[in-house]
């Protein structure tokens, strides 16, 4: 006699908020399939800090938007709870978003891959970032690229050596210069 099936547990954006605190592990849930993984390791939270500071002053010099760093939740739907490593979101009214309800839709979120991430970070979120129509980064310090998908992509543009992204209402494309970037963080290659 064979076994049934069990049926996987769907998670809602509410159960995970409602977990108790643990400093060692972030929960995210997509879809209603359930993300653990292990704090950061320190490379990342230094490419993490890293780009923040390039975005950051990026969007503010445009007078366009505001970058934030994780743990900052976002709330996509009733089963999807995820925690982007970076993202960019508009002003309000020229000033930073004050509250999680003024930050609006999203401008971009990024997320640097780590060996416990990578299928969260490449299959998981990927989809789920795209049918919320956001732009979306996986910054992948071993190979030294960002791969940068937008919505409808069914394939990322890569980019090793520089990165072009002209968000809502910027006049020209920021440029980012990725091998300054990954040298910081990494080292020469």
């Amino acid at each position: 006699m064979a076994m049934p099936a069990l049926m996987p547990r769907i998670w809602t954006a509410a159960e995970v908020q409602a977990l108790p605190d643990d400093p060692t592990h972030r929960y995210e849930c997509v879809d209603g399939e359930l993300l653990v993984s292990p704090t950061p390791r320190l490379i990342h939270q230094s490419a993490l800090t890293a780009l923040w500071s390039i975005l950051e002053q990026l969007v503010r010099s445009g007078g366009l938007g505001a970058a934030f760093v994780a743990p900052s939740e976002w709330v996509l739907d009733g089963k999807t709870l995820v925690q982007p490593d970076l993202y960019v979101v508009p002003l309000v009214d020229g000033r930073r978003p004050r509250t999680n309800e003024e930050r609006g839709h999203p401008l971009l979120f990024i997320e640097i891959l780590s060996p416990s991430t990578a299928r969260f970070d490449r299959v998981i979120k990927r989809g789920r970032y795209q049918r919320a129509n956001i732009e979306y980064w996986i910054v992948d310090l071993d190979s030294r690229l960002i791969e940068r998908w937008l919505p409808g992509d069914e394939r990322p543009s890569i980019h090793a050596e520089r990165v072009e992204w002209q968000p809502a209402g910027a006049d020209a494309p920021f440029v980012i210069a990725l091998e300054p970037f990954f040298t910081e963080v990494l080292g020469p290659a």
